[in-house]
Order: C-alpha cells, then sequence, then structure tokens
C-alpha cells in the first residue's frame, strides 16, 4: 500500500522512466564532483533540492567552494545562472529590475522594464544575511511564488528556478539574520564544512595546475522539470510517511508525542512544510542512489538538512550550549527504533 494517488502511468513506464533520470543524475554527479571535489554530501543535497524544486541554504566558511557548486551545477543542469553578491546597500530594484523612462525620436515617451538578475533559472545569493529586510523580503516572493511584483505588475520568473544562497556563519557586523519566514522558504539547509585531509591534498593538487577538470552539461531546463514531476509519481509506503509525521511532530515542543528533552529546549518546531519538505528529498535521496522508492534510512539521512533551519533552540538550552543537529538526529534515530521494535 502507498501513499500516493495512482497515476495513469503504468508501473513498468515509471520504473524505465525512473531508472533512466537514474542513469543521467550519476553522470550529473560526477561531472559535478569533478569540479567540486570531497563533498559528496554537499552535491548530493543540492541536487536533491533541485529535483524536488526548491531552494537551497548553503552555510560554511569563506573558501570551502561553495560558489564553485553553484558554477558547476548551472553547466550541468544546463540552466541560465546569475549571481548577485549581497551588500547591506543593495536595494529590491537591484535584484528585480526597475521600469525607465524612454524618449523615443517622435518625442513621445514611454517606460521600459529592465530586468533584473533574479530572471534566470538558477540563482546563485551569495551571503544573503548581509542584504537589508527590504531586499529580503523582495527575494521572498520570488522564491514562494516564482514570480516578482514591480511598479503594480505581476512579472513571471519561469520554470525551473531555484535559489541557492550563501551565509557566512562567522560575520555579524553589517548582517540581518534571515526571518523564519524565509528560512522555512528553504526547502534545505547545506552545511559546508572543512575537507578531510586526504580530500584537501586532491583540491591542491586538482586546482594548482595548468589545466582543471571542466563540468559538462548533462541536463537541459526541460529535461530538469520532467524530472521533477517524475519525483512526484515515485512511490512511498505508508510506514514512511507515519515516519515522516512523527518525527516532524516529535520535535514540536508542545505536541504530546514530544520527549522530555524536546519540551525543554525547544523554543518552536517546524511546520507542515517541513513535512512536506521531508516527503519531497526522500524521494530525491533515493532517486539519487538509483533506488525506486524511498527508506527509513533516507529518512534519518534528510532529518538534518530539512528541520535544522526550522526549529530553535531557547535561551537556557543555548546557555548550556547544546546542539540543535545533535538533538534531530538523536529524535529521527529514537523515532526509527520505536517504529522498527513495534
Amino acid at each position: 500500500m502507498t501513499a500516493t494517488p495512482p497515476t495513469e502511468m503504468s508501473d513498468d513506464d515509471l520504473v524505465a522512466k525512473i531508472e533512466a533520470v537514474e542513469e543521467k543524475l550519476a553522470e550529473a554527479r560526477g561531472s559535478i564532483e569533478r569540479r567540486f571535489i570531497g563533498q559528496e554530501k554537499v552535491v548530493e543535497l543540492t541536487l536533491s533540492s533541485l529535483l524536488c524544486g526548491g531552494h537551497a541554504l548553503l552555510i560554511g566558511l569563506p573558501g570551502l567552494g561553495k560558489t564553485r557548486l553553484v558554477e558547476a551545477l548551472s553547466t550541468v543542469m544546463g540552466l541560465d545562472g546569475n549571481r548577485v553578491q549581497f551588500t547591506p546597500d543593495l536595494m529590491p530594484a537591484d535584484i528585480l529590475g526597475s521600469e525607465v523612462l524612454e524618449t523615443a525620436e517622435d518625442g513621445s515617451r514611454s517606460f521600459r522594464f529592465l530586468p533584473g538578475p533574479i530572471f534566470c533559472q538558477l540563482l546563485m545569493a551569495d551571503e544573503i544575511n548581509r542584504a537589508s529586510p527590504r531586499t529580503q523580503s523582495a527575494l521572498l516572493q520570488a522564491m514562494q511564488e516564482r514570480q516578482v511584483t514591480v511598479a503594480g505588475e505581476d512579472r513571471s520568473l519561469g520554470l525551473p528556478f531555484h535559489v541557492l544562497a550563501t551565509q557566512n556563519p562567522i560575520e555579524q557586523e553589517g548582517t540581518y539574520p534571515l526571518p523564519e519566514a524565509q528560512l522555512d522558504r528553504f526547502l534545505v539547509q547545506i552545511d559546508v564544512e572543512y575537507p578531510d585531509r586526504d580530500t584537501e591534498k586532491a583540491i591542491l593538487l586538482a586546482t594548482t595546475g595548468v589545466e582543471e577538470e571542466e563540468a559538462h552539461q548533462v541536463f537541459t531546463g526541460e529535461e530538469l522539470l520532467a524530472a521533477q514531476t517524475l519525483l512526484r509519481r515515485m512511490p512511498v509506503g505508508e510506514s514512511i510517511v507515519e515516519q515522516i509525521l512523527d518525527l516532524v511532530r516529535a520535535c514540536r515542543p508542545d505536541d504530546p508525542s514530544a520527549s522530555a528533552r524536546v519540551r525543554e529546549t525547544v523554543s518552536w518546531g517546524p511546520g507542515p512544510r517541513a513535512a512536506q519538505a521531508l516527503m519531497m528529498t526522500v524521494r530525491a535521496r533515493a532517486m539519487l542512489n538509483g533506488r525506486l522508492a524511498p527508506s527509513t534510512e533516507d529518512v534519518v539521512a534528510m532529518a538534518r538538512p530539512v528541520l535544522s533551519h526550522r526549529m530553535g533552540l531557547n535561551f537556557a538550552a543555548r546557555a548550556r550550549g547544546d546542539s540543535l543537529p545533535d538533538l534531530i538526529e538523536q529524535t529521527a534515530a529514537a523515532i526509527t527504533r520505536t517504529e522498527a521494535a513495534a
């Protein structure tokens, strides 16, 4: 029994199409990893966000290759990409575009819209937390509605449209923390960490020579949209749906199923959008790993990137130095053990 509604596509056709997309995803992954060395989990999460049609927030220190990753993704997925360096004086019009008054040869005047860099398929919002709340609100509409409003007119951004935003966790001066409403619009939070010694050696050798490996195009925008539609057809077992619901609800401090530690340490928990994100990302992870349906392992693996930016610790927990990622992983593991024993 599955939790997804039946479709007109036969099971054999669905399996064949999923397997074909899985082959292309494996090629895309390999092409990206030649440019972005040794960060397999980061690549997997970023590709998952694109497969789900969502946006991703990459958090990491400078020099860890976040910009390089986005550039490789743009090439491999065949997407028209733009990059915006966010600064405190950046205005909404600098991203969305604006209308200018033009005078024709006959002396008549008219307004013409000049589109901003957001009119693309893959937008890299570099150091997004440096933008003012006013600019962040303009980006929020684009992320949620795939359209922007300029001079009272709604303008569609087209499809596909994805935002990959970066955030430097150590910069405090001249930054504006992202509001919870905007954080919730990011499908996943991806923590980009220091590479291990062997990986760093491979990076050193690969990037300081005369030539570097280049990524090559594997997908087109239309093929990515087709893969996103196919992903929604992937069946999800009833037990996986229940596990997702149990996990999300167990992370809410006011829910009866929450553990004593969650009630004592969590100030606010994830909403229904978190469950939707988990439902999509477990499918994406299964597809990226060559499987036809998600498993319990996928739910546990996607718990931290999906939930960590949708929850908050209370003051006492922060003062003690409690770790939100550890709490999420422990809660996910406890849910898995409970359901395995049932």
